[in-house]
């Protein structure tokens, strides 16, 4: 495993950063056991950077395989606060959840975001540097899917990590191509920012051409590490195997997929508007998801006031 400077952090991540998305109740919602064998798996293969968020649900069993670990482990969080008190409560809770004084990383959990985010957000993100003044939290960043916001954090000297989407197909990029995200990313690298990928495999339409997929992300110039969703033991394996440099065989992958519950769905289309990658279309008055366009990032679930997009 390759271990890598996170930009001027200080933080040394191996390439291989465990996503915990998937695993949590947006996605699969494996039990906490589950989920702590899959984590231990990762960690015992090397892998020491773990990224997830409050609204993924997984601290406990985060929690779990780091305080059971020998070295340490390099631990993202998120959290889409706007105002200064709800930021403080989400880092409190990381720390009091996952049992620690001291968080690594911690985002603006800005998919959609503008080039206006630090604006508009602007009291989550005076907390963000003021936890890190107070030694609460170690560096600060963004997550985003959006072109626009990653140049204005490659800009903002306060930015320590920047955390964006991109992918050999360019899916998921919400304001901009391929070519106009790497040209971003480049910014932030030359500036001296962390950065990390998300959605190497476009949540997983890419799993097909997986080395091809891979293989382009992980030569995006500059970058310390590509996060990976993982919701099965032999997922992790095949992936150590892979950033090991081995043959990683034929991938196994536990299918994934959301899909709407017609008769609880009431077409109100406010999933519409959450979803990042227009994949979502009302149909005679009921969503219905397009495969294809899907990420699996689930910002449609946490909207749905009926609860009728689920995973299956």
């Amino acid at each position: 495993m390759e271990y890598r400077q996170l930009g001027r952090t200080g933080f040394k991540v191996s390439e291989l950063c465990f996503g915990a998305l998937p695993m949590g109740p947006r996605q699969k919602n494996l039990d906490i056991e589950s989920c702590t064998r899959i984590i231990n798996r990762a960690l015992e293969g090397g892998v020491n950077f773990i990224d997830t968020a409050q609204i993924y649900e997984t601290y406990e069993p985060i929690r779990r395989a780091v305080h059971a670990h020998d070295g340490e482990v390099i631990i993202a969080t998120k959290a889409t606060a706007t105002s200064y008190e709800d930021m403080e409560r989400a880092i409190q809770e990381a720390r009091e959840k996952l049992q620690l004084e001291y968080i690594h990383i911690f985002h603006l959990h800005a998919a959609r975001a503008t080039e206006h985010i630090f604006e508009e957000r602007a009291g989550a993100w005076r907390c963000l540097l003021d936890a890190r003044e107070k030694g609460l939290i170690g560096a600060v960043g963004i997550a985003t899917h959006g072109v626009a916001a990653v140049r204005k954090a490659a800009a903002e000297k306060e930015i320590d990590v920047v955390f964006p989407l991109v992918n050999i197909k360019g899916m998921g990029i919400i304001d901009g191509s391929r070519e106009d995200m790497l040209a971003a990313i480049a910014e932030a690298v030359a500036a001296g920012k962390g950065v990390y990928l998300m959605k190497a495999l476009a949540g997983g339409n890419l799993l097909d051409n997986y080395q091809e997929a891979m293989t382009f992300a992980r030569r995006v110039p500059g970058i310390a590490a590509v996060a990976v969703g993982m919701v099965s033991e032999a997922e992790v394996d095949y992936n150590l195997r892979y950033f090991n440099g081995e043959d990683p065989g034929i991938i196994q992958t536990a299918a994934k997929e959301f899909a709407v519950v017609e008769t609880v769905c009431s077409g109100d289309g406010v999933c519409l508007k959450a979803c990042t990658n227009d994949a979502i279309t009302l149909v005679n008055g009921k969503a219905r998801i397009d495969r294809a366009k899907c990420l699996l990032c689930g910002y449609c679930t946490e909207v749905c006031p009926q609860f009728a997009i689920r995973m299956i």
